[in-house]
């Protein structure tokens, strides 16, 4: 495969030492050409799945002779079929994802988290699509498993910015209806939104039996609260704004994160949902080392 091109959100060094780890689903998926991933379906491969009673018709390669001899009855030996995957990169560009201090924006973060996950499901014959979505889709590229068809998603995510109001959970509903086959959905966002209308778009993508992975993405001082002096606050999406005394709010701000955050929580552990709470200041490739090592 060619060298990815030059982006500021993909580095060569850390593309070369997660290029081993391979991004496996947690299911079964169905693909259109074989891979190394399970298969819903029966097929050819080294690994046994389940006998079955001989059919007139059937491939007599794969009956059991052994079982045969014993029983005097014919039964096929069925194997698990595998195929490649379809990964789907779900980027939020929403005006929230602009907030940066330090250690750069959440968006530019969760473009790193994208791209090289992009391309490691495509370096390992996986098809790789891309929605960018703020208020209403932005970007929608189909995944196609053609290396070149990845300068199309590289060039989407170069182009995007951050703008407008949070629409996560409606195109995310019309992700679940479009995507006719199951897939692995990667999300990356910071869910500024109701954590009951996360928990029906989670149900959904699981009841269409899609692998779901999701990327929290928060930037530290949005978890640590560490001001000491009065301050305004400004909407990013919106026009209000507010001053506030830290010192008088952080206990409840405090408080109400930490509601947020268990509320999230415990709606992906009920749904099968891979979740993982990132903030910007963490290394990009612990982050991913840690999540393709968890999958294994």
């Amino acid at each position: 495969m060619a060298a990815p091109p030059t982006r500021d959100f993909l580095e060569a060094n850390v593309l070369a030492r997660l290029m081993n780890l391979p991004l496996v689903a947690r299911g079964p998926m169905e693909g259109s050409v074989s891979g190394r991933h399970q298969s819903p379906h029966r097929g050819s491969s080294v690994e046994f799945a389940e006998y079955r009673k001989y059919v007139a018709g059937d491939d007599t390669r794969h009956l059991d002779w052994r079982v045969y001899a014993r029983s005097d009855r014919f039964y096929m030996k069925e194997f698990e079929a595998d195929t490649n995957l379809r990964c789907y990169l779900v980027v939020d560009t929403s005006a929230s994802m602009n907030f940066a201090v330090e250690h750069g924006s959440k968006f530019h973060y969760a473009r790193r988290l994208a791209a090289t996950l992009g391309y490691l499901a495509m370096h390992q014959g996986d098809a790789v699509g891309l929605s960018v979505c703020a208020e209403k889709m932005v970007k929608d590229i189909p995944p196609r498993r053609n290396p070149a068809h990845l300068k199309n998603v590289f060039d989407a995510l170069a182009d995007a910015t951050p703008a407008g109001k949070t629409g996560l959970v409606a195109e995310l509903h019309r992700l679940a209806e479009k995507i006719r086959r199951r897939a692995l959905v990667l999300i990356f966002s910071d869910f500024f939104c109701d954590p009951q209308e996360l928990l029906d778009c989670f149900q959904h993508m699981r009841f269409r039996k899609h692998d779901l992975a999701v990327f929290h993405l928060l930037d530290r001082q949005e978890v640590s609260f560490p001001f000491d002096r009065p301050t305004r606050f400004v909407d990013m999406e919106g026009p209000a704004s507010v001053v506030v005394e830290p010192g008088v709010i952080a206990p409840r701000y405090h408080e109400a994160l930490e509601q947020y955050l268990a509320a999230i929580r415990r709606d992906c552990r009920e749904f099968g949902v891979d979740y993982r709470l990132v903030t910007t200041d963490q290394s990009v490739e612990k982050v991913l080392g840690d999540f393709l090592l968890a999958r294994l």
